[in-house]
């Protein structure tokens, strides 16, 4: 049995989603996207709630399409609201409309939604080599740009903590500790 990070349960869902995509360098728009939306949304719960609900919530928002999120009016926020496979949230469901309009306006801008989010951390990967949990922070100063910079464009749920954990998911940071099989996988694709 491979040594993981020491969040990771024993669930399938969680084990996959560890194994496989947690703090893989993401380069696609809508996977950026999707990713963003999901942290925000996981607000308050736990990350495997989220996961759970993953496939329910590209079901719910057109595969995370920002041309067609936009479109949204309110008989799909009604309709989302009532949606037991997601998390049914008013504030949360109206910043995925809004934060749609902003990856547009971002795209538009920067060519690429993942050249924008990408410059804040110079580009490329940042390895950290975390020994404990305890050690990794909650946000950091290029998080905290992120976030001060993605709400001047009028995102929402985009709190620094909330863009840390994007950056980790998205492979922005490699935040696999030392000791976990994937730290080295990750780092050596870097």
């Amino acid at each position: 049995m491979p040594k993981r990070c020491g969040w990771v349960t024993a669930d399938p869902l969680y084990l996959a989603y560890h194994d496989s995509e947690w703090g893989v360098p993401e380069y696609d728009d809508r996977k950026l996207f999707e990713l963003l939306i999901l942290e925000g949304a996981q607000a308050g719960l736990s990350w495997l709630t989220i996961l759970k609900k993953r496939e329910n919530y590209r079901k719910a928002f057109a595969n995370f399409a920002p041309q067609r999120i936009v479109t949204f009016g309110d008989q799909q926020v009604t309709a989302l609201l009532a949606n037991p496979g997601i998390v049914r949230n008013r504030l949360k469901i109206a910043a995925t409309i809004t934060n749609a309009h902003a990856f547009l306006a971002i795209q538009k801008e920067h060519g690429h939604f993942a050249t924008y989010l990408w410059q804040f951390v110079g580009g490329e990967p940042k390895t950290n080599a975390w020994q404990t949990l305890k050690e990794m922070p909650a946000k950091t100063v290029e998080s905290d740009a992120m976030s001060k910079d993605l709400a001047k464009r009028g995102c929402k749920f985009v709190g620094s903590t909330i863009c840390y954990a994007f950056m980790q998911a998205a492979g922005m940071v490699n935040d696999h500790t030392v000791d976990c099989f994937r730290y080295e996988e990750i780092k050596s694709k870097t």
